[in-house]
């Protein structure tokens, strides 16, 4: 591919002359995520909208349980309007006025009710020109024993989101695989690329293969789900876009959500992803190509990607750091255009869907397993470049065929109900008004959500660590309650916690 989209040719200009004027640390140091696109040499950045968060609006979850009126209350109090609740997240697009969001956002941060509050930033693209136009081959395919793994698995029944900038559904190696999609910006069924960036994404983890036809791809009979989270041409996505659509692919039947955008860091997309683990599936993101660690911890609801070379090298633009999982191939990575042609293109954005098209195999391999389960196949399976772990390469550089033949010999039998205990507020205690529960939960294999009953009356269900709830003590009567927590883990074990007795005091 001589130029996979020829009109960019202004932006990348443009971009060299605002480079001066908004850097990657500038954009790191405003809180702007750097997307995981596809890098030349040099990462090119394209000029940023006018804020680096959405301006007039920040993203805020309130505490399990918490009445409606009361949290409607406390964003008064911090002049914001609950806008909306993003599909089943119970998180809020709140309004707040322009150029108080910081402000709001640390005011909120700081409210017991509050779970959390944070900025609606966006993300950005990185340059789309094609590293290698004249790569003879996918040597990516190889490399990770992907050849191997077909004669076992190729992803039959198996569906792959794709939320990106659209995907171009009429490409001759795409429009088998297709099936509808959603606008999660618009709240349409217009999926087709804005960019062209999506396009590659998906044909990278699961373009049509074996039909005689341009490129092959890991997944091969994998559905490719379309999730368009941006409408600008730039390529840049909001966090509550994306969250809304990660939350709409996990309710219409996604196995595999990948998201090639530096999303690690919100709190948002976390709890979406957590929703989408809860319901058997996993979300793979890239890692970003700063070249950098940005001090990331690890994060459990989504399988970060490094991007690694043909020699096994990490790419030098490709971000490391605590929060990696696995490295997979980056690199001039041979897949498809926007408008019917092939190219080779490069970013850990092409490594997070080719680790998608791994999962996606493990997954057909064996459909009985757990996501906790695919995800330590998938580490254990992979291979160790620079020892059992590394900041570069996570667990190790993806292998399909040892994942493939890890999963149909790994057994599941989870009958393990978690634990719960109820740790705040003390026993006996006096109680009034508003009252913060804090719950421990643990289990052998992941924790899906925990629900808090007083006189087995249910108070609110959370989904995402630290469990934490708001008990409005007026809906019950004066006197002893007992508090109880219920711990239920992925396979639909429910562990319950010993009772709690305390004195409500109205």
């Amino acid at each position: 591919m001589n130029s996979n989209i020829p009109d960019n040719q202004t932006k990348h200009k443009r971009s060299k002359k605002l480079k001066n004027l908004f850097t990657f640390k500038q954009c790191l140091q405003t809180g702007l995520i750097v997307f995981a696109g596809s890098v030349s040499s040099i990462a090119t950045v394209y000029a940023a909208p006018n804020n680096p968060w959405r301006s007039g609006t920040i993203l805020v979850k309130p505490r399990a349980g918490l009445p409606a009126e009361e949290f409607d209350n406390i964003l008064k109090t911090n002049n914001g309007q609950s806008q909306e609740v993003i599909g089943s997240l119970d998180v809020h697009v709140v309004n707040v006025p322009a150029h108080a969001e910081e402000a709001v956002v640390r005011a909120l941060s700081h409210n017991p009710n509050v779970e959390f509050a944070e900025l609606d930033k966006a993300v950005e693209l990185s340059a789309t020109t094609p590293n290698d136009p004249q790569f003879p081959s996918a040597w990516h395919l190889p490399k990770i024993n992907a050849t191997t793994a077909w004669d076992f698995s190729k992803a039959d029944g198996i569906v792959i989101a794709i939320l990106d900038t659209g995907v171009d559904g009429s490409h001759p190696d795409l429009a088998k695989q297709m099936i509808p999609g959603w606008n999660a910006v618009d709240g349409s069924t217009v999926t087709s690329d804005i960019y062209g960036h999506g396009t590659a994404v998906a044909g990278t983890a699961a373009a049509a293969s074996n039909n005689a036809t341009g490129v092959a791809a890991i997944a091969w009979n994998a559905k490719i789900m379309p999730v368009r989270i941006t409408n600008r041409t730039d390529g840049y996505a909001y966090w509550s876009d994306i969250a809304r659509g990660l939350d709409w692919a996990a309710n219409n039947g996604a196995d595999v959500a990948n998201i090639s955008y530096g999303v690690t860091s919100s709190s948002t997309i976390s709890n979406a992803a957590q929703k989408m683990r809860s319901k058997g599936g996993l979300v793979v993101v890239a890692a970003g190509n700063d070249g950098k660690d940005p001090g990331y911890a690890d994060n459990k609801y989504m399988i970060s990607v490094s991007a690694t070379t043909s020699t096994d090298a990490k790419a030098s633009w490709s971000n490391y750091g605590a929060y990696i999982d696995v490295g997979a191939p980056g690199s001039s990575i041979l897949t498809t255009n926007r408008g019917g042609g092939y190219g080779n293109w490069s970013g850990t954005s092409f490594a997070s869907p080719a680790t998608a098209g791994v999962i996606a195999l493990i997954m057909s391999a064996n459909p009985a397993l757990t996501p906790d389960d695919i995800e330590r196949v998938l580490e254990n399976s992979a291979d160790k470049i620079a020892g059992s772990w590394s900041p570069y390469y996570g667990n190790g550089r993806i292998n399909a065929s040892n994942a493939v033949q890890l999963a149909m010999t790994s057994k599941v039998s989870d009958t393990t109900a978690p634990t719960a205990t109820i740790f705040s507020p003390s026993a006996g205690a006096v109680v009034n008004g508003i009252v913060q529960v804090e719950v421990n939960a643990g289990d052998n294999v992941g924790v899906t959500e925990v629900s808090l009953y007083a006189n087995g009356r249910l108070i609110g269900t959370d989904g995402t660590t630290p469990y934490q709830f708001s008990w409005d003590t007026a809906s019950a009567v004066n006197g002893s309650v007992i508090l109880t927590a219920h711990a239920i883990d992925a396979a639909g074990n429910d562990g319950v916690s010993s009772g709690l007795s305390v004195n409500v005091k109205n």
